[in-house]
């Protein structure tokens, strides 16, 4: 027998675990509730218990909001022992963000969530984009395979343009991987005005990630349309302001996120990196191809953790090859931005959450990565001068 969509929601609710090795919630007793009704409306009624996380309620949203059939997702949380409905979802008097539900909702009549994406946008070819209000340049930071320091390049060119004084927001949109908060030490939980949020500030960038506001155990398992509602949310629900850049980390390959950021918004130009072994290089040069075939500018090639140098016999090694990046940029005609070199400073800053261009500037890497923001700002002009020349 199909199972029907309560079913599913109720398996999908059983995956959610509070931490490793306890009980989900429903075995445990803090789903105290479920209504799901024809049109695809859910409702979830939990019992918050000491020392649950105070993001239970929106991790709940957004789960069932994968549920195929599941239109629009309310939470309703209240303490363990409370009256029912006593405290609205997001427990602690904060506000959590709006439902990020399906790319489309159950009747075109129906009123769209901030989070929901609408038939037209889910369709639109990415040369229609509109750009980001407020937002001079959108540069997508891509990737052919994961591993290769992305969301490093990412960090790094965020802050060293908000160094040179340039007014920058960083959007981590690595849905299943979200690293901006522990590279930048930013820990807090956004903070919501007038059903927007207000993106966190660590070393002059705004920031905004999932990972402020899932825990750091809870699986990432949502579908395309889900991904491409958390995308729109991202840009559209998010207070950036006026920005000079906003960089978006993407996750890697040429999956659900590009394709839903070029749609949403107009991408300026995308920074791609990799590493110089052989299977990285493969790798991005299909990423190259993807924003090539949706009309978005390559502004350049970075070739990461080239060359390690021994603090002993300070000789070079190149533990992943090199010159696989150069060659590739050179072989495409498209700008090469830099070599970063492999060493301790960008891990231990890393750890520390401290971008490298900010904590140790002098360092090789620090050199390195500072050179990769100029030639992104070079890249940038010369697109700006072609633009005014036609």
């Amino acid at each position: 027998m199909t199972p029907s969509l309560e079913d599913r929601v109720r398996q999908a609710l059983g995956r959610i675990r509070v931490r490793g090795g306890t009980p989900d919630i429903v075995s445990s007793g803090a789903v105290r509730a479920v209504e799901v009704r024809s049109d695809g409306t859910a409702r979830i009624e939990l019992a918050l218990r000491p020392g649950d996380p105070s993001d239970l309620p929106e991790t709940v949203r957004l789960v069932v909001s994968g549920v195929s059939g599941v239109g629009s997702v309310t939470v309703d949380a209240a303490p363990s022992g409370a009256p029912d409905g006593s405290v609205a979802a997001g427990g602690g008097g904060r506000r959590p963000l709006p439902v990020m539900g399906p790319a489309t909702g159950p009747a075109e009549s129906a009123p769209r969530s901030p989070g929901q994406v609408s038939r037209e946008e889910a369709s639109r070819h990415p040369r229609d984009a509109e750009p980001l209000s407020g937002v001079r340049h959108v540069i997508a930071v891509s990737s052919g395979k994961g591993g290769v320091g992305k969301s490093t390049i990412s960090t790094n060119l965020a802050a060293a343009l908000a160094k040179a004084g340039h007014r920058v927001g960083l959007m981590d949109a690595d849905i299943y991987g979200p690293d901006i908060p522990t590279m930048f030490g930013a820990y807090q939980k956004p903070r919501m005005e007038d059903d927007r949020v207000i993106p966190v500030e660590a070393h002059g960038v705004k920031l905004m990630s999932l990972g402020f506001l899932v825990g750091e155990d809870t699986p990432a398992i949502w579908r395309g349309p889900i991904i491409m509602g958390i995308v729109r949310q991202f840009l559209h629900q998010v207070t950036w302001g006026e920005l000079d850049f906003l960089l978006v980390d993407l996750p890697p390959g040429t999956g659900d996120a590009q394709l839903s950021l070029v749609q949403l918004v107009r991408v300026s130009g995308a920074v791609m990196v990799t590493t110089p072994q052989d299977v990285a290089v493969q790798g991005v040069l299909k990423g190259i191809r993807m924003f090539e075939s949706v009309d978005v500018p390559i502004l350049g090639l970075v070739e990461n953790m080239r060359g390690f140098v021994c603090p002993d016999c300070e000789k070079t090694h190149d533990i992943f090859g090199a010159g696989g990046g150069e060659k590739l940029a050179a072989s495409l005609g498209i700008s090469f931005l830099g070599a970063v070199p492999l060493g301790l400073a960008v891990r231990e800053e890393g750890d520390r959450g401290v971008p490298t261009v900010i904590g140790r500037a002098g360092s090789p890497e620090g050199k390195a990565l500072q050179g990769v923001a100029e030639a992104v700002l070079s890249e940038v002009a010369r697109l700006e001068r072609e633009g005014d020349a036609t």
